[in-house]
Order: C-alpha cells, then sequence, then structure tokens
C-alpha cells in the first residue's frame, strides 16, 4: 500500500462512506402517500437552499483531475493554473445576474429544453444525443478512470475494482434518490473536500518551514520559488503553450467558462432545483466564493512539493520513505499523491475521503443530469409522452443505471 494506511484511517474512511450511503438514501425515502414525481426526482421538488445549492455546485465540478492535476499543474507551472479557477468565480456572477433569469423563469428541466424553446424541437434532440453520448462516453469516463488512477497510486488498489467501487457508491444513493440525494450529500462532501485540501497544504507548508508553521513555509516557498507565483507566463516559459498568457484572460477562455458553468446541465441543474431566483443566486454567489479559495488548497501544495523535492536538506529530513513515487517535472501529477504519505495517523483517512468525496460527488451529479436529459428530452419526447410519475421516476433510474 502506498500511502501506509493505518486502522484509523480505513475507520475513518468507512464511517465517511456509511455517512453519505446513510444521508443518501434517508433525503432520498419516499414520503407517505406520496408519489415521486419528475419535479421531486430530477429538481430535488424545487426546495433547495442556497447554501445547499452553492455547495453543491462545487462538488459537481471538483474531482480527481482537480486535487491530482491541479496540484501537478503547481508543481510544474506554479500558481498561473489558479487563473482558471477564478476566473470561473466571475463567470459563475455573470450566470447568476443574467441567465439564470431566464431559465427559473422558463421553468426549466434541461438546458435542451431551453435550445427548443429559444430555436426549434429537432436542435434540442441533436443537443439531448450530444451531451449523453458526452457525459457518458468522456465525462463519466474520464472521472472514473482519473478516481481509480488516484486510488491505485494512493491506496494500490486495482484500477478495475477502483472503477466498479467508485461506480456502485455513486449509483448506491444517486439513483434512487435523484437530486435531492445528489445535492444534500454535497453539502457533506464539500466539507471533506475542504477539510482534506486544508490539512495537506497545512502539512506541506509546515514542512517546508521545518515545522515553524504555515506562514513562514509560505514565505520560505516564495522565496525558493518566486518564478512559481507569476500569474501570467511570458513566451519563454515551458508551460506557455498550457497557459498562453494573457490570452488565458481575454481569449476564447470565456466561451468554455460561460458554457461549463451556465449551460452544462450537471452544473447548471442544482440551480434549477432552488426554491426562488433568489435562492439560486444566493448559491451561486457561495460558489463564487469557494472558487476563490479552491487554488490556495489544491495548488499551493503542488509549489510546496516543488521546493520540497529540490531541496536536498528537506528531502533529508524527509528519510528513504520520501524517494517513493517522486514527482518530478514529466511526472508532476505524483505530486498530490506523493505528499499524502506524509500526511499523520488520522488526516490520512480525512484527505483520502476528500479525494473520494470529490471523484463520487462528480458521478453522482454526471449521471443524475445524463438521467434527466434522456427522460425529459428523449423518453417523454418520443417514446412515451403520456408516462406516469412512476414511469418518468422509474426510467430516470434505468437510464442512470444504464449510464
Amino acid at each position: 500500500m502506498t500511502a501506509g494506511f493505518s486502522i484509523w484511517d480505513y475507520l475513518i474512511f468507512i464511517a465517511y462512506a456509511v455517512l453519505i450511503l446513510g444521508v443518501g438514501l434517508w433525503v432520498s425515502r419516499d414520503k407517505k402517500g406520496h408519489q415521486k414525481n419528475a419535479e421531486d426526482y430530477f429538481l430535488a421538488s424545487k426546495s433547495l437552499p442556497w447554501w445547499a445549492i452553492g455547495a453543491s455546485l462545487i462538488a459537481a465540478n471538483i474531482s480527481a483531475e482537480q486535487f491530482i492535476g491541479m496540484s501537478g499543474s503547481g508543481f510544474a507551472s506554479g500558481l498561473a493554473i489558479a487563473s482558471y479557477e477564478w476566473m470561473a468565480a466571475l463567470t459563475l456572477l455573470i450566470v447568476g445576474k443574467f441567465f439564470l433569469p431566464i431559465f427559473i423563469e422558463k421553468g426549466l428541466y434541461t438546458i435542451p429544453e431551453f435550445v427548443e424553446k429559444r430555436f426549434s424541437t429537432n436542435l434540442k434532440t441533436i443537443l439531448a444525443i450530444f451531451w449523453i453520448a458526452l457525459y457518458v462516453f468522456v465525462n463519466l469516463t474520464s472521472v472514473l478512470y482519473l478516481g481509480s488512477l488516484a486510488l491505485e497510486t494512493i491506496m494500490g488498489i486495482p484500477m478495475l475494482y477502483g472503477v466498479i467501487g467508485l461506480a456502485l457508491f455513486a449509483a448506491a444513493y444517486s439513483l434512487y434518490g435523484g437530486l435531492s440525494a445528489v445535492a444534500w450529500t454535497d453539502v457533506i462532501q464539500v466539507i471533506f473536500l475542504v477539510l482534506g485540501g486544508l490539512a495537506t497544504t497545512y502539512l506541506a507548508l509546515n514542512t517546508v518551514s521545518g515545522g515553524a508553521g504555515v506562514v513562514e513555509g509560505v514565505k520560505t516557498v516564495y522565496e525558493a520559488v518566486p518564478e512559481r507565483f507569476a500569474m501570467i507566463l511570458d513566451k519563454s516559459n515551458p508551460e506557455y503553450k498550457n497557459l498562453p498568457g494573457i490570452g488565458v484572460l481575454v481569449g476564447g477562455m470565456w466561451v468554455a467558462n460561460l458554457y461549463y458553468w451556465g449551460f452544462n446541465q450537471y452544473i447548471i441543474q442544482r440551480t434549477l432545483a432552488a426554491k426562488s431566483l433568489r435562492e439560486a443566486q444566493k448559491g451561486i454567489l457561495l460558489a463564487a466564493f469557494l472558487k476563490l479559495i479552491i487554488p490556495l488548497i489544491v495548488v499551493i501544495p503542488g509549489i510546496a512539493a516543488y521546493v520540497m523535492v529540490n531541496d536536498p536538506e528537506i528531502m533529508a529530513r524527509l528519510g528513504d520513505a520520501a524517494l517513493k513515487n517522486l514527482p518530478s517535472l514529466e511526472q508532476a501529477d505524483k505530486a498530490y499523491p506523493w505528499l499524502l504519505q506524509f500526511l499523520p495517523v488520522g488526516l490520512k483517512g480525512v484527505a483520502f475521503a476528500a479525494l473520494a468525496a470529490a471523484i463520487v460527488s462528480s458521478l453522482a451529479s454526471m449521471l443524475n443530469s445524463t438521467s434527466t436529459i434522456f427522460t425529459m428530452d428523449i423518453y417523454k419526447q418520443y417514446i412515451n409522452k403520456n408516462a406516469s410519475d412512476k414511469a418518468t421516476v422509474n426510467m430516470g433510474r434505468i437510464s442512470a443505471g444504464v449510464a
């Protein structure tokens, strides 16, 4: 096992898994004498408060690629990668101000439905089929693969078992409960995400400073590699091709950001489930705030890992264990898993639960949105126009299972 887990770490992780499944199934239960309908299953009965929306937006957005990939980018290029996250915060404000009022006024279930109202049914169907294919063959696949890769690197779990385990865990509560189960468990997932990220950041900065604390750690890192704190890279930087200077802030990235935060079903769906427009907008504000702090808990550890690896004194202090799975500029994605091995007993379990939370919450969101688009835009449009509440909800569960 790569990370040297103790019994306490396993117990913390098992407690996390039981808590998520328990809460997911509890909020999914049918109220006495009430048959779940499409609004209950796909839009959580339009009852989500702002804090659940904000937490759920971030949980759906953050997955293994953020923890593993952004820490790796921090290791390879520095803080510049955070410009994507900070742009997202600004994009969220634009979505909340200009797009959300339209979506909520029209009472939408899906974004293809908006396209139908704006253009035509044919275009809606094309978009629905495209999005289902995208979610099933690109999004779900990549999150399962990257998540399993992280589990394999950190815990030595074989790739195939990791894929099956993550898929079953996400499906266990999201298929039965729909968006309600996804959104309410996301609140817990975000707490684990932030706690796990903060634990790793604290450890990395404290180690760099030789135990003198976080503030000293930040100073040490900045003095060692000031160039890693540049937000706009120049053409001489080897990472310029990935982060093309000012072009990131003024170029086509705005199109990608507005699509992702404003028109991507698995992101925008939780805002459509708000109690009111005001609650949805407050939820978006919370998500924008969390977006500002996410780089601090995923990019900074990567930069600290770069300083640790290149400082012989720190490496000598860490001992032979530090030489295992050592990250390099060619294998920068090893930075986050490498740091986890130094966490003390108990915190390893929290950090691992944070990583699992990031993966599982994204999977559950994607499954739910895939089933929403298939059921509302394909099944109810072409297969069974007069589907009962029970048939609609059952089709949602079946389509998520097939996905």
